[in-house]
This record gives structure tokens, C-alpha cells and sequence, in this order.
């Protein structure tokens, strides 16, 4: 079963971090975080379900 708990700070966290970053205009740094991020939930998440 997934861990939904993780997986949702992982999001936030993520999340977080991007604003941060397009605070300091750095929007592809944001982006390519976001997208790394997703990506681990993703993966995580499959993982929990097998």
C-alpha cells in the first residue's frame, strides 16, 4: 500500500522549494524540480501498490 503521507510531503516539499525559486525568477529550475518530484511520487507510488 502506498504511503500516502510521504508521498504528499514529497509533493508539498516540491512545491515549496519551486516557489521559492520563481520568487528569484527561476522558472525553469521550478519546472524541472516540479517535474522531478512528480516523477518520484509517481514511481513511489507504484512501488506501494505492486
Amino acid at each position: 500500500m502506498p504511503d500516502y503521507e510521504k508521498l504528499y510531503h514529497l509533493m508539498v516539499s516540491a512545491a515549496e522549494d519551486a516557489l521559492e525559486l520563481l520568487e528569484k525568477g527561476n522558472i525553469w529550475d521550478a519546472k524541472r524540480l516540479l517535474i522531478d518530484a512528480e516523477q518520484k511520487a509517481e514511481e513511489q507510488y507504484i512501488e506501494g501498490v505492486e
